[in-house]
């Protein structure tokens, strides 16, 4: 480094990078979690939907503050470093949708004459015992309790969604549940769905599809038995719904995104998986 960089105003690149390898050597950073990342890794490869709560793969780094003052750009300019200011996260139960949910329809059409509906409801995450307490007492007189909660403690750090569907004049009908820990992330082509009748007795094919992707998704691909694909393209939030639509949605309140898709009449599923080629 320059001998004179105290009296210096003009600061090479040279010497900022020396100054910033200084500041590195003085981060402590701690072990990593490995059995953490053992956990995640047994979880996502057994991962199965509407059991019980998967454990959660955490990995954080440590993060400091490097405040730089004086710095000039090539023509001796001081130049501000930019500071990135977080969103304030909503901090009440109230904000949160803890005690009441929030209901998003993402597909709805016709089967029989009948409209058919999926909605999916979300319970925003307790923070501590006392919110999760009232929280399932709520639940409770919504008439829905996630499956694998036994004591209202399993709730904390958790959203809990329930995706229900229902035809004509007929009663909602849960489709799937589960309460996961806020900090598991969905990411790449991750994907978990179900597929079902559109015919409450059960007596059609599976020609309709719901499922969770990683808000990055893009495409869904549902292949059906009689060689056929449809296609769901993510969609903004509030758009229309169409009848018999294919998309991906945002759901209120879900830090994932959930799609549909739905089959010709006498079509039965075959797979499905998220589209990553162009």
């Amino acid at each position: 480094m320059s001998a004179d960089r105290e009296t210096n105003n003009t600061m090479t690149d040279r010497d900022i990078a020396l100054l910033l390898a200084d500041a590195a050597d003085e981060v402590e950073i701690g072990i990593a979690p490995y059995q953490a990342v053992i956990r995640g890794g047994r979880r996502r490869r057994a991962r199965r939907w509407a059991l019980a709560t998967a454990a959660a793969l955490v990995i954080t780094g440590t993060s400091g503050t490097l405040a730089l003052a004086g710095l000039r750009d090539g023509d001796g300019v001081e130049v501000t470093p930019a500071v990135t200011q977080r969103p304030t996260e909503p901090s009440t139960p109230e904000e949160r949708h803890v005690y009441e949910p929030q209901d998003t329809m993402i597909g709805t059409g016709t089967v029989g004459g009948k409209e058919w509906r999926v909605t999916v409801q979300v319970w925003g995450a307790p923070r501590d015992a006392g919110e999760a307490w009232t929280q399932l007492q709520r639940m409770k007189a919504y008439g829905e309790v996630p499956l694998a909660v036994d004591k209202s403690s399993q709730l904390v750090g958790k959203y809990s969604f329930f995706a229900r569907r229902s035809i004509g004049d007929g009663k909602e009908s849960v489709i799937t549940q589960n309460s996961i820990d806020t900090k598991d992330k969905m990411a790449g082509v991750d994907l978990e769905s179900a597929a079902l009748s559109l015919d409450p007795n059960h007596t059609e094919p599976q020609r309709l599809v719901i499922g969770q992707v990683a808000k990055t998704a893009q495409r869904v691909a549902c292949a059906w038995k009689n060689g056929t694909t449809t296609y769901a393209s993510l969609v903004p939030a509030g758009a229309d719904l169409n009848t018999d639509e294919s998309s991906i949605r945002p759901v209120a309140g879900a830090p994932v995104n959930w799609f549909v898709c739905v089959g010709a009449a006498g079509a039965s599923f075959d797979s499905v998986r998220v589209v990553t080629e162009e």
